[in-house]
């Protein structure tokens, strides 16, 4: 008789794995419902050794359009709602299919291809590829190992509308800042290409040999864009591909993600949407029974930073060791003291899933405390540095012609 292996989640969340006899892939499933067990992954024997271990890849012929955030957003929320009522996934994915938007149809026709053929949600959204970045992914192989997929699909929702909110709020607080730039700019190029050079001629005329220094700094950029631009354009595609290739290796974008969490407002609004998310996650997987090694496994893809993934790495070698868990993420400097401090009290109490839990809802509050303080820091920023830019070029302007009105007399 054919053999499957399969992944499965138990009643109360349990993950496993094994073989399982029957005729067909559907009696197989049958067969794993009678124990209690809600296959996650399932595949013929022979299938499953000729992969060794790993998969490849399925090749996306369908012409793939472009999902906004904002829309994978709705999407997971609905299929979310979906299982919440009970449905299948398989059955929750073709609901959805026949009231989506027809360009989202190819996307959501590849996740029922793949789950109908045995895989999990997570591992067909990876085949599919954008829009599902490490994050959703992420979130996704936790809300199949957790046994309570709805919930964190939820949180998966809530995770990319508040990305989306964060991007408009900061676009909002920035809208009049960036208008003003582009107008100083655009004076800026015609006062340097057209007005100053018209200037210099009186000013020449009358003598004037030493131009006062601002006046001198415009002119040689106007002088250097002129000739150069050409080299110009051509360096800064060439340090645009230089440098896409340099933080695509893993070392290099440790390096990068490392330094982003030490800039002064962005770095800790990073760091705390990260910590809120990790936190929020990990209890959820915690409370449905899973392991603790398997809660930091699942749990460090939706950082969506690498050096804090690589933390998470040295804490799981700590928790293997027999180590607690509160000294590692100390030592690494990378998450805030309230996390150390709610992991050393979760683990020395036995409570963990709790205390993270009650933790991610003032992580919550801390993030929307850390949304507030950058919308309301960038702007100024924005109009000071403007405000340096004006500044300079009236001085250059001004100089000359203080200078002239003295040589006339």
């Amino acid at each position: 008789m054919p053999r499957f292996v399969y992944q499965s989640v138990s009643a109360s969340g349990q993950a496993r794995q094994g073989e399982v006899e029957a005729t067909t892939r559907a009696e197989a499933t049958r067969i794993l419902l009678a124990r209690g067990e809600t296959a996650t992954a399932l595949q013929p024997m022979a299938e499953a050794t000729s992969t060794a271990g790993h998969r490849t890849t399925t090749a996306i012929t369908t012409r793939k359009s472009r999902v906004k955030t904002t829309e994978l957003a709705t999407l997971i929320r609905e299929l979310a709602t979906a299982l919440e009522a009970g449905l299948p996934l398989l059955q929750a994915l073709r609901t959805l299919r026949r009231q989506i938007a027809p360009r989202m149809a190819p996307m959501v026709d590849h996740l029922i291809e793949r789950v109908e053929a045995g895989d999990p949600l997570y591992r067909a959204a990876a085949t599919w590829g954008a829009p599902f970045n490490d994050l959703v992914i992420g979130m996704l192989r936790a809300s199949d190992a957790s046994g309570k997929q709805h919930v964190v699909l939820h949180q998966l929702a809530d995770l990319l509308e508040k990305q989306v909110e964060l991007k408009r709020e900061v676009v909002g607080a920035a809208f009049y800042p960036l208008i003003v730039m582009v107008l100083i700019i655009i004076s800026v190029i015609i006062l340097v290409t057209v007005l100053i050079p018209r200037l210099m001629e009186p000013l020449q005329a009358a003598g004037m040999t030493e131009l006062p220094m601002p006046t001198r700094t415009l002119l040689g950029l106007a002088d250097f864009l002129t000739t150069w631009w050409l080299i110009i354009v051509i360096a800064g595609v060439a340090i645009a591909s230089f440098w896409k290739v340099w933080v695509a290796a893993p070392e290099n974008r440790l390096r990068f993600d490392r330094w982003k969490l030490q800039l002064p407002i962005a770095g800790r609004l990073q760091r705390d949407v990260a910590v809120a998310r990790f936190t929020r996650t990990m209890g959820t997987l915690a409370a449905a029974g899973l392991p603790i090694l398997d809660c930091l496994r699942i749990t460090k893809d939706t950082l969506g930073n690498a050096a804090m993934v690589s933390a998470i790495d040295e804490v799981s070698d700590s928790v293997t060791e027999g180590r607690p868990l509160a000294e590692p993420l100390e030592r690494s400097g990378l998450f805030p003291p309230l996390l150390v401090q709610v992991v050393n009290l979760g683990e020395r109490s036995g409570r963990l899933e709790q205390m993270l839990e009650h933790a991610s809802t003032a992580f919550d509050r801390q993030v929307q405390a850390s949304i507030k303080i950058f919308t309301k820091a960038f702007p100024p920023l924005l109009i000071i540095m403007m405000a340096c830019i004006g500044g300079f070029v009236l001085a250059a302007i001004l100089l000359p012609l203080m200078e002239l009105q003295k040589l006339m007399g």
